[in-house]
């Protein structure tokens, strides 16, 4: 039989965190052999328990480093290496990224927020260290296709304006799915939105973000919102639009458990699920 996948969860009592949780539990070909989570007096708790499964024998922790030691040393062959699924905060991804491939575990990370500066120092981290991973800003399989379909547009239109959508706990805006559309728009090499008058502001911040490209990005705050993106291309007489909802997290795990599967065969970092499928 084939060994099962050791997987560590990074935030492993948040929304995402649970979500994959449940989906590792559910798979026959995972192991869950680390939770961390610095949810204040749930140290040692079985996660299973407190998310409501059968007890699971992992005990949460808050010592991510910690973890991933215990974990380096228990996987030592490479090619049955364990994954990290990192769904945490912007201010520490980089820190868990590069500690991850420093112990020889590979990071899947759905934590947006990274610089493209950040992107580079890890994926050159990555290739010294031959610990392959997965920087996916989206884990959508229909986010991937509206991507492909916002890039092949671009062609073809020189207005466009990218609007996200997401729930009021999100830490960075723009999110990293909307930067990652805009980014594939931009492998064309033209600018967008050629100015016709000269705007003005009456209020800091009312025409999005302006990237060198001329693309701007605007990024709603709601609760009830959990993910939504929209593009819209605008010409002489017409208007087109793309727009792709998230109404479940359930909807990510498909392509986590894809990306988990294939991080260990990667030779460097990827950026962006597109790379994977």
């Amino acid at each position: 039989m084939t060994p099962s996948i050791p997987i560590v969860v990074a935030g492993a009592l948040g929304r995402m965190g649970a979500e994959v949780i449940k989906a590792v539990v559910e798979a026959t070909d995972f192991k869950l052999v680390g939770a961390v989570d610095n949810t204040p007096g749930k140290e040692g708790c079985d996660i299973g328990l407190e998310l409501g499964l059968d007890e699971l024998e992992v005990a949460i922790t808050s010592d991510f480093e910690g973890c991933l030691c215990a974990v380096s040393q228990s996987v030592r062959d490479s090619d049955s290496g364990a994954v990290l699924v990192d769904f945490t905060h912007p201010s520490v991804v980089y820190e868990h990224t590069r500690a991850a491939i420093a112990y020889g575990v590979h990071p899947v990370i759905g934590t947006t927020g990274l610089s493209p500066e950040q992107l580079s120092d890890l994926s050159q981290f990555s290739v010294k260290a031959s610990i392959g991973g997965a920087v996916i800003p989206n884990f959508s399989v229909g986010m991937v296709l509206l991507q492909q379909a916002a890039a092949a547009a671009a062609r073809f239109y020189n207005h466009a304006e990218l609007t996200e959508l997401h729930h009021n706990r999100k830490a960075d805006a723009p999110s990293g799915t909307c930067i990652k559309t805009a980014e594939l728009m931009e492998d064309l090499g033209k600018s967008f939105n050629p100015s016709e008058v000269d705007e003005h502001e009456s209020l800091e911040g009312s025409r999005g973000g302006r990237r060198e490209s001329g693309l701007r990005l605007h990024s709603l705050r709601l609760p009830g919102l959990v993910a939504h993106q929209e593009v819209m291309f605008g010409a002489p007489g017409e208007t087109y639009t793309l727009r792709h909802d998230t109404i479940d997290r359930s909807a990510y795990m498909p392509g986590v458990l894809l990306t988990v599967r294939k991080v260990r065969s990667l030779q460097s970092l990827v950026y962006g699920l597109e790379r994977l499928i």
